[in-house]
């Protein structure tokens, strides 16, 4: 039951406080006043969308607060904010942090909102099967059958895309081969071609190298016979020395560069000149040709041929393995075909016993609100495949609102007053077992007289039960409240406010009277 509502900064709302009555609540006011602002509060708070425009102009956000009293007892205070210049809300339950996925679930089992909108469903065949589904006496069926058919759709495209792909690689695979013996002749391996250019540039450098020594060997141990010379110059300039003791340092600088190029000679004789590589420069050439030639023929880089190569090969084996996983997704497919087939028949049982169920208790309820005591309702049911040689019955609410007639679904002859009571019969079943508060916007249009009276005589019966929440243009309905809200829609300072209050017995006779058109 919803205690007690809350809005502030919505729309034209400023601020507005409702406690609402356990029984039958109705809220009256002009047309245009702002009467569904209230309800569209209440589905925003167990919801619902809200565009940010609907933030009161110059505010930063608006929030709709709300108590409810669950069936045993306990409360709940669930709060939605909506941000003006974002559009984002966040949801609060019991002043915690909550998602909108939670609060649906909660108003799913709270609320039960009826509307003209909901006249318009209600003419949908696909509505129409649902609504029965919801009287069935295991409501797990078609949500076992729904499961089962899911695992099979998902079943059916991974097999299509396997033959898709399979078709596909069919018509590519001598390419591919051709590709792989290509690739297999010269069996490249990812960064060789540069590491195969490194190769070639040491070894460049390594005979460059050995030439260089030779050369410095020629030169020293050559015709000029360096190292000779310089002996002949050391022995000279001793004597020199002992002639001339003043070329004492030049006879010094002499030996030592003699000790030099002895010491230099010895380090280049022993210099390696032999380097260890197992490939020559022409080997290196060779290969680096046959990579070159390789990434002309197939146009790509050598790291790209690498990964050609892997996934030509994965194509190739998914080839060979492909018959295989058609044989165990064709397995698992008749296997899942069997469940749905099961799972089919159990759900056409369990419609049409609850279909016989639900037509009678309908007609009842019709004819309480003032149907022909001659009207029949049915389920007709109709094959939707499925699968090839599986078919869903899905119902569709049918009847014959006069004798002689034959059965006709609601959108070809029922009028919007006939809507309107079917939707409140419906809506009066759906609530029996949860006992949510049911909010009917208007279902009375198209309705007056003695019929509407017979539908007042159902709201009280339904109040009796539940919690009802009724926005009504009519005085004869409004007059049946347990509490009665007056929504006003007016202009202060240049500002237009609506605003909603709970009306004192003088004033619920002085609006009853201005509904009926008395004042």
């Amino acid at each position: 039951m919803l205690e007690l509502l809350r809005i502030r900064d919505l729309a034209l709302i400023e601020d507005a406080e409702i406690e609402f009555s356990s029984g039958m609540n109705v809220l009256t006011g002009e047309t245009g006043a702002g009467k569904s602002f209230i309800l569209r509060a209440i589905d925003f708070l167990t919801g619902q969308k809200m565009r940010p425009d609907m933030v009161r102009p110059g505010k930063e956000q608006a929030f709709v607060e709300a108590l409810f009293i669950h069936p045993d007892g306990s409360e709940s205070i669930v709060r939605r904010v909506l941000s003006a210049a974002t559009g984002r809300s966040r949801v609060y339950v019991n002043d915690k942090l909550s998602s909108q996925g939670s609060i649906r679930d909660m108003g799913a089992s709270m609320i039960l909102h009826t509307s003209q909108h909901a006249q318009q469903k209600l003419l949908q065949p696909a509505y129409q099967c649902r609504m029965l589904d919801t009287f069935l006496e295991d409501h797990t069926i078609p949500e076992k059958k729904d499961k089962i058919l899911t695992a099979l759709r998902t079943l059916l495209t991974q097999k299509e895309e396997l033959k898709n792909r399979s078709a596909s690689l069919l018509e590519k695979k001598d390419f591919l081969e051709f590709q792989r013996t290509e690739i297999e002749k010269v069996a490249p391996y990812p960064g060789e071609e540069d590491e195969l250019l490194e190769k070639k540039n040491a070894l460049q450098a390594q005979e460059n190298a050995g030439k260089c020594i030779q050369n410095t060997m020629d030169i020293m141990r050559g015709q000029l016979d360096l190292c000779g010379g310089v002996s002949a110059l050391s022995s000279e300039m001793e004597r020199i020395c002992d002639l001339f003791p003043d070329y004492g340092q030049d006879r010094e600088t002499v030996i030592e560069f003699r000790h030099f190029l002895d010491e230099l000679a010895g380090k280049l004789r022993a210099q390696p000149l032999d380097f260890d590589s197992e490939e020559s420069i022409d080997d290196i050439e060779s290969r680096l040709y046959d990579l070159s030639k390789l990434k002309r023929k197939l146009g790509r880089t050598l790291d790209q041929i690498v990964d050609l190569q892997n996934e030509i090969n994965e194509n190739l084996d998914f080839l060979d393995s492909c018959a295989l996983e058609l044989a165990q997704i064709e397995k698992k497919e008749k296997e899942l075909v069997e469940e749905l087939a099961k799972a089919l028949d159990k759900l056409t049982a369990a419609r049409k016993k609850a279909a016989k169920k639900l037509t009678d208790r309908v007609v009842a309820e019709l004819k309480g609100l003032g149907f022909s005591e001659h009207v029949q309702v049915q389920f007709e049911f109709q094959a939707h495949e499925l699968y090839p040689g599986l078919s869903e019955m899905r119902g569709r609410l049918m009847w014959i609102p006069n004798p002689g007639q034959s059965a006709q679904p609601l959108d070809k002859i029922a009028s919007g007053g006939e809507l309107s009571r079917f939707l409140l019969a419906i809506t009066g079943l759906q609530g029996e077992s949860e006992k949510p508060t049911l909010i009917f916007d208007e279902v009375d249009s198209g309705i007056g007289g003695h019929t509407l009276n017979r539908v007042g005589e159902k709201m009280q019966e339904l109040a009796n039960r539940q919690q009802l929440i009724v926005i009504t243009h009519w005085p004869q309905l409004a007059k049946l409240a347990e509490r009665h809200f007056l929504i006003h829609k007016g202009v202060v300072n240049k500002e237009t406010f609506t605003t909603c209050r709970q009306l004192n017995d003088i004033e619920v006779e002085a609006e009853l009277a201005r509904m009926a058109g008395k004042e």
